[in-house]
Formats: structure tokens, sequence, C-alpha cells
């Protein structure tokens, strides 16, 4: 009986510890200063990332088109502030809007 017990307490700590690790891997922990030109060329969209309880930096993420289906999507975080940033921003925006 005591096996038992012993049992589900260790496997309910395993639960809880893999749960409690939090989700970093969503988040930006720093910025890019440029970009390329052909990388620019390529974003496929973007999203915003706000601070909040996961996330400790504001940024942009670019999405990267991937060059083969194989390939794993690439990301790209930049400061929301940098006046090229904005720029690209507007023109995935327009290029999203056609």
């Amino acid at each position: 009986m005591r096996f038992h017990v012993l049992f589900f307490l260790l496997l309910l700590t395993c639960m809880y510890l893999s749960l409690a690790q939090g989700s970093f891997g969503n988040c930006c922990l720093g910025h890019v200063e440029s970009m390329k030109n052909k990388a620019k060329r390529n974003v496929e969209s973007y999203r915003m990332q706000e601070v909040d309880g996961d996330c400790n930096i504001r940024a942009v993420v670019f999405i990267i088109k991937k060059k083969a289906p194989h390939l794993k999507q690439r990301t790209v975080c930049t400061n929301p502030h940098h006046p090229w940033v904005q720029d690209l921003i507007r023109a995935v925006d327009m290029r999203m809007s056609k």
C-alpha cells in the first residue's frame, strides 16, 4: 500500500515540475540591430510580443518564409522603436492587404 502512495506522489511531483517550467520557448530574449535586405523581402508576417508574465521585453517578431518544406520556420526578434522596424511593419501590412 505504501508503495502505491509513494508512486502516486512521485508521479504528481513530476507532473507539477513539468508544468511549472514556464513558457520562455515562445519569447524573445533579445533584439537584432538590423536585418539583411534579402531577409526583409522574405518576411511572411509578424506578431507583437508584449511584456507580460512570461516575456520580459517588448518586441516585434518577424516570421521569415521557409526555404524548403522540411525546414523549421525562422523568426527574428526586433526592437519596435527602431525606424527600420516600423518601415518593415508597414511594408508587410501592405503586402498582406493585396
